[in-house]
């Protein structure tokens, strides 16, 4: 007579197994949507320069999204110039908690494949994953408050199974406040919007010099082998 498995690993699979269809009609649907707000606010000038905090709303997805392809920090302070810090922060962190969870999904969806499994269950991957055990959600707090890159964790805590509702309470409880900061700056001095643009511009090359930095050392490294 066959045991049945009951550890959390086996019940998350199960979960995946009976909802594949439904979980690869939603990972698509997710990527189309943000992808299609992406381009939609950078092709649209009307849509960029808008002062409707819905604009914010929407941004905070590809701003939130994943690897976050485009930075919050300029729009934030863009809008703290027109609206009361805390209005700001508020419809910036309702919008990123959305994203976030939407991140959560993504990346659940995306630790069942195989190769992520074998990733998972490295000696170095598992280490990484006890040493998030130790203290999840202070070291959410620290992370999404600070300025270090916080992509890395939104696929640590589905790769630590760490549950979804306590993942977007540490969101909301570091990302609101230090959206209300942002947006402070920017209600109390006023940015230019050259200024902000130039940021903007600034920050998103800031974070593809690593993406860069790889790619040419990878063309290095071909040209040496094929010498």
């Amino acid at each position: 007579m066959k045991r049945k498995n009951n550890s959390p690993s086996a019940s998350w699979t199960g979960e995946y197994q009976k909802h594949s269809k439904a979980r690869t009609f939603l990972f698509i649907l997710q990527i189309i949507f943000v992808l299609a707000l992406l381009a939609l606010w950078l092709s649209v000038e009307s849509i960029r320069t808008s002062k409707s905090l819905w604009i914010l709303f929407f941004y905070s997805f590809p701003a939130e999204f994943l690897l976050s392809t485009v930075p919050h920090e300029p729009v934030i302070l863009y809008f703290g110039k027109f609206f009361p810090p805390l209005k700001v922060a508020l419809v910036a962190g309702a919008g990123t908690l959305l994203a976030e969870a939407l991140n959560y999904s993504i990346f659940h969806y995306i630790s069942f494949f195989s190769r992520v499994q074998k990733v998972r269950h490295t000696k170095f991957v598992k280490k990484i994953i006890d040493l998030f055990n130790r203290a999840p959600f202070p070291a959410l707090l620290v992370a999404a408050f600070t300025p270090v890159p916080f992509y890395p964790f939104r696929f640590l805590v589905v790769l630590a199974r760490y549950p979804l509702g306590k993942y977007l309470l540490a969101i909301l409880l570091s990302r609101t406040p230090r959206f209300f900061l942002i947006a402070l700056i920017g209600y109390a001095f006023k940015i230019p919007d050259y200024l902000l643009l130039a940021l903007f511009v600034g920050l998103i090359l800031a974070a593809l010099v690593p993406y860069a930095t790889n790619f040419l050392k990878k063309k290095r490294r071909e040209k040496s082998d094929a010498a």
